[in-house]
């Protein structure tokens, strides 16, 4: 079994700061605050549901609107899951969780394989939630991916509200990190790949 896999990141730029602290073998634990209270909302979810913790401070440019700290943190959380996770030697690698929330239905299937990919099969009926742009969500998820250097597909099979298909995502997607995180006991000693890295 690897170390503990927690991370401390921090990410500045013109226009984000971020300090973000995550621990893949937490309890659910969160302290969120990126200026928006619905994707607050959502990545407490996250936190709750993968049982990883997560501090998440961000100071955006949100007087020019909210798309620049939404995708840094996608960025920033990719980056320190990336380092938490390690050599992968023992994960299980794969994960899938379908979720309910109401009349939504959303599916998310993750690989942590190294390589990444985000095929984003998600519609919203609303252009915002709140003050949120639904749209934003997509940006969010790519950011992660793509630092992640994981592979997740995200479909939303039905749903006719935003609010309950965005939080059935990601509820999903907590429940599809926790399973491919998670150490496979018959494997502690092994890489999950014939390749013999990921």
């Amino acid at each position: 079994m690897n170390s503990p896999r927690q991370v401390t990141v921090h990410r500045q730029t013109s226009e984000t700061d971020i300090h973000l602290m995550l621990n893949l073998d937490g309890q659910g634990q969160s302290n969120i605050d990126t200026g928006i209270g619905f994707f607050d909302h959502m990545l407490t979810a996250l936190s709750k549901h993968s049982l990883i913790n997560m501090d998440i401070t961000v100071k955006g440019d949100l007087h020019i609107d909210y798309h620049h700290s939404v995708e840094d943190t996608g960025i920033a959380l990719g980056e320190a899951f990336r380092k938490a996770i390690g050599d992968k030697k023992g994960i299980s690698r794969f994960g899938q969780a379908t979720v309910p929330l109401d009349e939504a239905l959303s599916e998310v299937v993750i690989d942590i394989s190294g390589r990444p990919y985000l095929a984003w099969n998600v519609v919203f009926p609303t252009q915002k939630i709140g003050l949120m742009d639904t749209e934003l969500f997509e940006e969010f998820f790519r950011g992660f991916v793509m630092s992640a250097h994981i592979n997740l597909h995200a479909i939303s099979h039905v749903g006719r509200n935003s609010h309950h298909i965005a939080e059935a995502t990601f509820k999903a997607t907590a429940r599809a990190l926790r399973k491919a995180c998670e150490f496979d006991p018959r494997a502690l000693n092994h890489i999950p790949s014939t390749k013999g890295v990921l």
